[in-house]
């Protein structure tokens, strides 16, 4: 039987200690985690900040700062530059939304100057391109976006445009009137025989889903959603109601007499902003909508 008779690796000798590879490797993964961990400290995370935005002058020794004004104009002139080099890459990703040959109104200068106003502090590249789209859509259709929507999209974080996809990806429209809304439960108007008809009311648990309570309210203090929850009339049994969920239609058929549905309604900037997102639906909703409405509703 064949041996390997390869020698053993000789062992590393560093500033005079004997350590095998297996010890070393150790100490260098040891090494590498407190340096890694040493990168993401608060103290860290700081200066790295700091020196980003050309504000770390007064940390450096006192023997070599910069006079205070120099440190002034070079931030000025660091400021300048990061706006720029954002609202170049928000420019450069908006050409690409608009290769349509297909001609158009004249866009609005105003409008143009307001958006590059608000657009020009976004460094992060998600929230970028969806600011290129917004621009994009502006371009191709003007009146698309109104500056109160730009306004409120200016204040949302990454967080919280991530939460208002979520509840995109729940939503659904209404086509003739071109209302978004997220259904919350199905119900009975009282009658004299609910006693004996069982279950007259059907929420469904939003929270399970990625919109607690608390996030309605995150949405709806970004302006986005209504946090009072609307009503459609009664609907008398064999009726309709048809929308619209993420490019599927949705249809839902009433099963008995005087059933409604309950929704968050979507505000006028949550609409505008709703165009943004990729039609996504989330087929898991859609099954669990059909079973905690049985026996008010039929969706198909």
């Amino acid at each position: 039987m064949a041996t390997d008779k390869t020698p053993p690796s000789p062992p590393v000798t560093i500033e005079g200690k004997v350590e095998t590879h297996g010890e070393l490797s150790r100490e260098s993964d040891n090494n590498n985690q407190a340096k890694s961990s040493s990168q993401f400290s608060p103290n860290m995370q700081l200066l790295t900040l700091a020196k980003k935005f050309a504000i770390d002058g007064s940390l450096l020794p006192s023997d070599k700062q910069m006079p205070l004004e120099e440190r002034f104009r070079k931030r000025a002139r660091v400021d300048d530059l990061r706006k720029q080099q954002n609202l170049e890459a928000i420019i450069q990703r908006a050409m690409q939304y608009c290769a349509s040959d297909e001609i158009s109104d004249r866009a609005d200068a105003d409008w143009f100057a307001n958006f590059l106003e608000l657009a020009e502090n976004v460094g992060n590249k998600t929230m970028q391109d969806l600011w290129a789209k917004i621009l994009a859509g502006e371009v191709c259709a003007p009146a698309s976006f109104s500056i109160k929507s730009l306004k409120a999209f200016r204040t949302m974080s990454i967080h919280e445009a991530k939460l208002f996809a979520k509840a995109c990806s729940l939503a659904v429209k209404d086509s003739s009137r071109k209302n978004y809304r997220i259904i919350s439960s199905a119900s009975q108007t009282p009658g004299l025989f609910h006693l004996f008809s069982g279950k007259p009311f059907h929420p469904l648990n939003l929270a399970s889903f990625g919109l607690s309570y608390a996030e309605l309210m995150t949405l709806a203090d970004n302006h986005l959603i209504f946090l009072q929850e609307t009503e459609t009339t009664p609907y008398k049994r064999g009726e309709e109601l048809k929308f619209d969920y993420n490019g599927q239609p949705l249809t839902l058929i009433a099963q008995k007499n005087n059933c409604l549905i309950s929704f968050y309604k979507f505000t006028p900037v949550g609409v505008e902003l709703a165009r943004l997102i990729a039609d996504k639906p989330d087929d898991k909703f859609a099954k669990y909508m059909t079973k905690e409405f049985s026996g008010l509703f039929t969706v198909s």
